[in-house]
């Protein structure tokens, strides 16, 4: 990793003297001119955690299984689970999304026949992808803010069991995670002109292929050059909708049938029969995957306006607007679902970005006020060794937290990978046989830890909701996957139990 001497750093006072923000912290170049760590070392090291996180991490979330690598087997190997969610008769999940990891999937049988390997190939290509998102962020932070910010940045990614649990997942607010990244990234560079418009087409693609609700994101910054985006916009709506209609054998538009249902669905229907949690859940939630990181991003907005008012450094009406900009995304998403009933940690997943933005930023205010060197004020009072001593072992604490926590978390939860995968074994189980699963059906880890043709299927137990049916499996005169387009039996969207899913 290439290190570069910072000018403005002379000695043990100066190793907690940060970089002071002029006058833009939003604008104008800080500190040394050259970057901490260069941007291609950015995305290795970015890479090396992602990676691990694809090889390691356990799977957070059932919905993750059964909506979708479930279908993605089903396309790659004519038979798996179907959620109500995939029945034509409410299409409320597209089948873009889908099919762009089934084509990893076939890439990846290339190097191996094991469904295994094609699971694990899928996460690393979605590690990998986050890490060149999480560069790019990284690399415009550190050019139009502060190479120090995007250090901060850095640490928070790479260090919190959050990001862990993100950066590989197959979900649609992961990708939405990345969409958004590099849509912050272009909002934030106004070198050689604005590129809003190209921010706006990020989150557009984010909110379509991936999670309609992401686009909510983007409401800071939407001021200007909607007509350009709109362009592009209308491009990726008419390809979901193509490969939505290929599949389904309907007009469908599906970003409005996922608002509509969990908007407009009226009583008994809705996000909220699958369960509810207490306001304070997502605060509980961002402080055991972000610890202090958390704590600090919720500073980040009063750290601003306090030095404006204040006038700790000269700055602009205009600066404190773009960092209320940079900073307000965060508590806005924050705000928002916390206000909602239905709350699940993967709704966090596109606000990451925001929330580790946020605690670099407050950190590095914080820092430039405790490296004061200044004998007149408090700050300057007390010995530099002292400072950097406290300065120091609240980092490594905090990164020592989220380390003990993402460890705790692949030693304690990531059984079912583990113990599922002992079926591929030939001695353990045989082709084309069946798999019960009971009232710990959620912790399957999807039709890719089965041996070819083995199917799963469920046995009653004390759950009482809508279980996963089975994509049709039909050829002959049905045409291509034609699971995806008969209506299969049983489903309904008030989560009321099928005896027809039960052997």
């Amino acid at each position: 990793m290439p290190v570069k001497a910072s000018p403005d750093f002379d000695g043990t006072q100066d190793k907690l003297q940060e970089a002071s923000p002029n006058s833009d912290l939003a604008v104008k170049r800080l500190g040394p001119t050259g970057p901490v760590v260069d941007p291609i070392s950015a995305f290795y090291i970015f890479a090396i955690a992602n990676v691990l996180a694809a090889l390691f991490a356990p799977i957070q979330d059932c919905d993750e299984v059964f909506n979708y690598w479930e279908p993605t087997h089903y396309l790659n190997y004519k038979y798996g689970l179907q959620t109500w969610e995939y029945s034509p008769e409410y299409s409320i999940r597209s089948w873009l999304y889908i099919v762009i990891h089934a084509i990893v999937g076939k890439l990846g049988s290339l190097f191996s026949t094991k469904k295994t390997f094609e699971f694990y190939f899928i996460r690393v290509i979605l590690g990998l992808t986050c890490s060149v998102c999480q560069s790019r962020l990284f690399a415009t932070i550190s050019k139009v803010l502060n190479p120090r910010i995007a250090s901060w940045f850095m640490l928070v990614m790479l260090f919190s069991p959050g990001m862990f649990h993100a950066s590989a997942a197959y979900l649609p607010s992961s990708f939405s995670m990345y969409t958004t990244m590099l849509g912050m990234s272009s909002f934030m560079d106004w070198r050689g002109g604005s590129k809003t418009h190209i921010g706006i087409m990020w989150f557009g693609i984010g909110g379509i292929i991936g999670w309609p609700f992401s686009t909510a994101l983007i409401g800071p910054f939407l001021v200007e050059e909607l007509i350009l985006a709109s362009i592009t916009r209308d491009v990726e709506i008419a390809l979901q909708v193509a490969v939505d209609t290929f599949f389904y054998h309907k007009l469908v538009l599906v970003p409005w049938k996922i608002l509509s249902y969990n908007i407009f669905s009226g009583a008994g229907r809705g996000p909220d029969i699958f369960g509810t949690e207490p306001f304070d859940f997502y605060i509980r939630n961002l402080l055991l995957n972000f610890n202090v990181w958390f704590i600090l991003a919720l500073c980040a907005g009063p750290l601003i306006v306090l030095q404006y008012v204040l006038q700790l450094e000269s700055s602009t009406r205009f600066t404190l607007m773009r960092n209320a900009f940079f900073v307000s995304p965060f508590y806005m998403w924050l705000a928002i679902f916390s206000a909602q009933a239905h709350k699940e940690e993967r709704f966090m997943y596109p606000a990451y970005p925001f929330l580790a933005l946020n605690a670099a930023i407050a950190l590095h205010y914080i820092l430039a006020y405790v490296g004061n060197a200044n004998p007149k004020k408090l700050m300057g009072k007390i010995p530099a060794k002292l400072k950097f001593g406290v300065v120091l072992t609240s980092v490594v604490l905090a990164i020592d937290i989220g380390m003990l926590r993402t460890l705790g978390v692949v030693s304690a939860y990531r059984a079912p990978l583990q113990i599922y995968a002992a079926l591929q074994q030939s001695d353990v189980a045989r082709t084309g046989g069946i798999l019960c699963l009971g009232k710990e059906w959620y912790r399957f880890p999807s039709s890719y830890f089965l041996p070819y043709g083995m199917h799963a299927k469920f046995v009653r137990s004390e759950f009482n909701g809508l279980l996963p049916g089975e994509f049709n499996e039909a050829k002959v005169g049905f045409g291509l996957f034609a699971g995806t387009w008969l209506i299969p039996p049983g489903m309904n969207d008030q989560n009321l139990a099928d005896p027809g899913k039960y052997v």
